[in-house]
């Protein structure tokens, strides 16, 4: 009897630098969509001072050849000048911003302050029944933080996605 091999899955953060005009963004989106390939995290910005470039960073996961796959197909699209997978090409840096609301009272707030403070969690909005915290970090460090305030009070999330660079000299 012959034993069905599965291909592993990977997590892949891929970056994708573009042209900047209109479109473009529901073309990659497209192709995902198109493909029945995930997003876990999207984020799009102007990279240049002219404005003329967008890096496009994609959270997703596959296996090695639908990765593999992804990045041939976004490389095809017209207005894509490069494609990485920051992933596989070598050390890279990760993160996401989070602005993060609990509404709680008495010894609940004592303790959110205490777990904000061990997070590095900034607090920019208070109230006396309520705080609002921006976390900076990789999206583990964002995911931890949330689990523990689930039962303190954690009322809503707001998160920028995940934005990442290669390290040492190497670019897109």
């Amino acid at each position: 009897m012959n034993a069905i091999v599965q291909e592993p899955m990977r997590a892949a953060t891929i970056s994708v630098l573009v042209e900047n005009e209109s479109g473009v963004l529901a073309r990659v989106i497209g192709l995902f969509s198109g493909r029945g390939y995930n997003i876990d995290s999207l984020t799009v910005a102007p990279v240049e001072d002219d404005r003329r470039k967008s890096r496009i960073t994609v959270v997703t996961s596959g296996t090695e050849l639908v990765i593999q796959q992804i990045k041939a197909q976004l490389d095809r699209l017209v207005p894509v000048y490069r494609v990485s997978d920051l992933s596989a090409e070598g050390p890279h840096i990760a993160r996401e911003l989070a602005l993060i609301k609990v509404i709680c009272g008495g010894e609940k707030r004592l303790e959110t302050l205490r777990l904000a403070d061990a997070f590095r969690a900034r607090v920019i909005d208070a109230t006396t029944e309520s705080f609002v915290f921006e976390l900076t970090g990789a999206t583990d460090k964002l995911d931890a933080f949330l689990e523990l305030m689930r039962p303190l009070g954690l009322a809503e999330v707001s998160r920028t996605g995940v934005a990442a660079i290669a390290r040492g000299t190497r670019t897109i």
